[in-house]
Protein backbone atom coordinates (compact mmCIF):
# COMPACT_ATOMS: atom_id res chain seq x y z
CA UNK A 1 0.00 0.00 0.00
CA UNK A 2 1.51 3.21 -0.76
CA UNK A 3 0.08 6.32 1.65
CA UNK A 4 -0.03 9.19 -0.51
CA UNK A 5 -1.95 11.83 1.68
CA UNK A 6 0.39 13.44 4.43
CA UNK A 7 -1.76 13.20 7.53
CA UNK A 8 -2.13 16.39 10.27
CA UNK A 9 -3.07 14.22 12.70
CA UNK A 10 -2.57 11.16 14.51
CA UNK A 11 -4.05 9.33 17.43
CA UNK A 12 -2.94 7.00 20.27
CA UNK A 13 -6.19 4.99 21.84
CA UNK A 14 -5.65 3.39 25.10
CA UNK A 15 -7.45 0.87 27.48
CA UNK A 16 -8.24 2.43 30.47
CA UNK A 17 -10.19 -0.63 31.83
CA UNK A 18 -12.71 -3.50 31.46
CA UNK A 19 -15.67 -3.38 33.45
CA UNK A 20 -16.29 -4.85 36.16
CA UNK A 21 -13.07 -5.99 37.03
CA UNK A 22 -10.29 -5.72 34.34
CA UNK A 23 -10.39 -9.22 33.35
CA UNK A 24 -9.59 -9.31 29.44
CA UNK A 25 -11.86 -12.41 29.38
CA UNK A 26 -14.43 -9.78 29.39
CA UNK A 27 -13.68 -8.25 26.20
CA UNK A 28 -13.60 -10.79 23.24
CA UNK A 29 -10.83 -9.55 21.40
CA UNK A 30 -9.01 -10.01 24.38
CA UNK A 31 -8.11 -5.93 25.14
CA UNK A 32 -6.23 -4.82 28.91
CA UNK A 33 -6.21 -2.52 30.51
CA UNK A 34 -2.69 -0.41 29.05
CA UNK A 35 -2.53 -1.63 25.53
CA UNK A 36 -1.83 1.34 22.94
CA UNK A 37 -2.88 1.64 19.70
CA UNK A 38 -1.48 4.59 17.40
CA UNK A 39 -3.00 5.43 13.96
CA UNK A 40 -3.66 8.22 11.38
CA UNK A 41 -6.43 7.48 9.22
CA UNK A 42 -6.69 3.72 9.19
CA UNK A 43 -7.45 1.17 11.42
CA UNK A 44 -4.35 -0.08 13.44
CA UNK A 45 -4.78 -4.31 13.41
CA UNK A 46 -5.34 -5.95 16.34
CA UNK A 47 -7.99 -3.19 17.60
CA UNK A 48 -11.51 -4.03 18.04
CA UNK A 49 -13.99 -3.59 14.81
CA UNK A 50 -16.47 -2.22 16.70
CA UNK A 51 -13.98 -0.13 19.06
CA UNK A 52 -13.22 1.76 15.41
CA UNK A 53 -16.84 2.12 14.64
CA UNK A 54 -17.11 4.57 17.63
CA UNK A 55 -13.60 6.28 17.77
CA UNK A 56 -14.08 6.99 13.96
CA UNK A 57 -16.66 9.51 14.08
CA UNK A 58 -14.40 11.04 16.66
CA UNK A 59 -11.60 11.40 14.83
CA UNK A 60 -13.33 12.53 12.02
CA UNK A 61 -14.31 15.64 14.52
CA UNK A 62 -10.69 16.26 15.60
CA UNK A 63 -9.74 16.55 12.53
CA UNK A 64 -12.13 18.74 11.57
CA UNK A 65 -10.77 21.37 14.16
CA UNK A 66 -13.42 20.55 16.81
CA UNK A 67 -13.42 20.65 20.16
CA UNK A 68 -13.65 17.55 22.20
CA UNK A 69 -15.38 18.72 24.67
CA UNK A 70 -18.47 19.45 22.90
CA UNK A 71 -18.59 15.51 22.63
CA UNK A 72 -17.95 14.94 26.10
CA UNK A 73 -14.37 14.89 26.21
CA UNK A 74 -12.11 15.97 29.13
CA UNK A 75 -9.96 18.21 27.34
CA UNK A 76 -10.04 19.85 23.56
CA UNK A 77 -7.84 17.37 22.13
CA UNK A 78 -8.60 13.92 24.57
CA UNK A 79 -12.35 12.23 24.86
CA UNK A 80 -12.70 9.07 27.04
CA UNK A 81 -15.25 6.65 25.63
CA UNK A 82 -17.09 3.23 26.14
CA UNK A 83 -16.78 0.12 23.52
CA UNK A 84 -20.27 -0.59 21.99
CA UNK A 85 -20.08 -3.51 23.98
CA UNK A 86 -19.87 -1.62 27.48
CA UNK A 87 -16.80 -3.64 28.49
CA UNK A 88 -13.91 -1.76 27.54
CA UNK A 89 -13.13 2.01 28.52
CA UNK A 90 -10.79 3.46 25.82
CA UNK A 91 -9.04 7.29 25.88
CA UNK A 92 -8.80 8.72 22.69
CA UNK A 93 -5.96 10.82 21.98
CA UNK A 94 -5.29 13.58 19.31
CA UNK A 95 -1.55 14.13 18.35
CA UNK A 96 -1.96 17.22 15.67
CA UNK A 97 1.84 17.13 15.50
CA UNK A 98 2.51 15.15 12.42
CA UNK A 99 3.73 12.04 14.54
CA UNK A 100 1.88 9.70 11.53
CA UNK A 101 4.40 10.56 9.04
CA UNK A 102 5.88 7.82 7.69
CA UNK A 103 3.17 5.61 8.58
CA UNK A 104 1.32 3.19 6.83
CA UNK A 105 -2.42 3.92 7.55
CA UNK A 106 -2.42 0.56 9.31
CA UNK A 107 0.44 0.64 11.08
CA UNK A 108 -0.03 0.48 15.23
CA UNK A 109 1.75 -0.06 18.11
CA UNK A 110 0.47 -1.99 20.98
CA UNK A 111 2.39 -1.15 23.84
CA UNK A 112 1.43 -4.11 25.42
CA UNK A 113 2.65 -6.90 23.01
CA UNK A 114 6.37 -5.09 23.20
Amino acid sequence: MQAWYAEEYSFRLEVLHLAPDDQPQRCRVGHQPGDRFHCSYGCPGGLCSKTMLKAFPIMEAARSGGDLRNLGGREPGCMDFVCPDGVVTWRLVVLKDGSAKGQTPAEHSVDAEQ
